[in-house]
């Protein structure tokens, strides 16, 4: 790879939010059981809402929200939304990057703890002058954002996604390219129900967090 000198970009990249529409048994599936199939698209809906009212507090540019299914009430104003392309997750990925003409970093819904804390590295004036790329992985193995300063479809498409290995080979491939990857904070997907218990817990301790209100209100449910 030709290495370029670094570029600035004081005003910010594009935030991509990855998403599938929050409808009963198409998303959140692994929660069913213990939770019912309105309940898991319920904590599904109020992750994605958690998550885009922290992109939307962001100083950035443009925010885009690369959608499986149609928006909701859960949407914020300031958002493009943009139909997520065919194919398996990495060629979805690989073609929400490819609308992009400068730096742009990608996340999903599965991580409503997030916070701007967490994304400042990628935001910060000189977020790209010794680094190519950002990686934050999962501790289910895979990861919940990827920052590109100049977005190439071809650095995600054929990587194996939703296997233990997925982030280890994805930040290989940054790697392998000749990409000088900066590493943001490990987090926990909401995956199963014990990842929700944990996550919940967590936003929490956050305040004014829809994911945990809503995990209370479903597990009460459940306990009942």
């Amino acid at each position: 790879m030709t290495t370029v000198p670094a570029q600035s970009h004081p005003s910010g990249p594009t935030v991509l939010v990855i998403a599938k529409e929050p409808v009963p048994g198409r998303v959140k599936t692994r929660l069913t059981p213990p939770f019912t199939p309105q309940e898991a698209a319920d904590l599904a809906a109020a992750a994605l809402a958690d998550t885009l009212d922290v992109v939307a507090a962001l100083p950035v540019p443009r925010r885009v929200l690369v959608l499986d299914g149609r928006p909701g009430a859960w949407l914020p104003d300031g958002f493009a939304v943009r139909p997520q392309a065919s194919g398996t997750l990495d060629e979805r990925i690989a073609a929400a990057f490819a609308d992009c003409d400068g730096p742009a970093l990608l996340l999903g819904m599965d991580t409503p703890q997030v916070t701007p804390l967490h994304l400042a590295p990628v935001l910060a004036a000189d977020a790209w002058a010794s680094h190519d790329a950002w990686f934050g992985g999962a501790t289910d193995g895979g990861f919940w954002c990827l920052a590109l300063e100049r977005p190439d479809p071809d650095l995600v498409r054929g990587v194996p996604m939703s296997t233990p290995n997925t982030g280890a080979e994805q930040r290989a491939r940054l790697v392998a390219a000749g990409l000088r990857v900066g590493d943001l904070p490990v987090l926990r997907d909401v995956d199963v129900a014990e990842d929700a218990a944990a996550v919940a817990a967590r936003s929490a301790a956050l305040g004014g967090r829809r994911f945990s209100a809503t995990h209370a209100a479903v597990h009460r449910a459940e306990v009942r």
